[in-house]
């Protein structure tokens, strides 16, 4: 296996986990890992992250319905926003330059960070 696969690999396997036990869907992981360990550019590297989510939602959702902890009442409520507005961010993502969503990216990511240290 070349390393680029192997890499790829593990980026899958550390995406799941942690989607898997934070619910952050792996991207967090995937698109800076995609960018900077494969190479990929920052708007392939956020396609590809959500494609991946598909599955690794999937699957974790189907293990947490088993243990009846999904509220699919509020599934179907922010489902129905969170699809709007992702057909809107797509569009808007497509357009904007990849050195604002890589830093719209880690601002997100520090910001929401910080809070959930800071109240944990």
């Amino acid at each position: 296996m070349t390393l680029r696969l192997t890499m790829t690999l593990l980026v899958g396997v550390a995406a799941g986990l942690l989607g898997a036990l934070c619910g952050v869907g792996g991207g967090i992981v995937m698109v800076p890992a995609f960018t900077l360990v494969l190479g990929l550019p920052h708007k392939v590297a956020i396609a590809t992250s959500l494609a991946v989510i598909i599955i690794t939602a999937s699957v974790s959702t189907i293990q947490n319905a088993r243990a009846d902890l999904v509220d699919w009442r509020i599934v179907a409520l922010t489902a129905l926003g969170a699809g709007i507005a992702a057909w809107w961010g797509t569009e808007l993502m497509q357009q904007l330059q990849s050195t604002t969503l890589t830093r719209i990216f880690g601002i997100t990511l520090i910001l929401f960070g910080a809070r959930m240290l800071l109240k944990a």
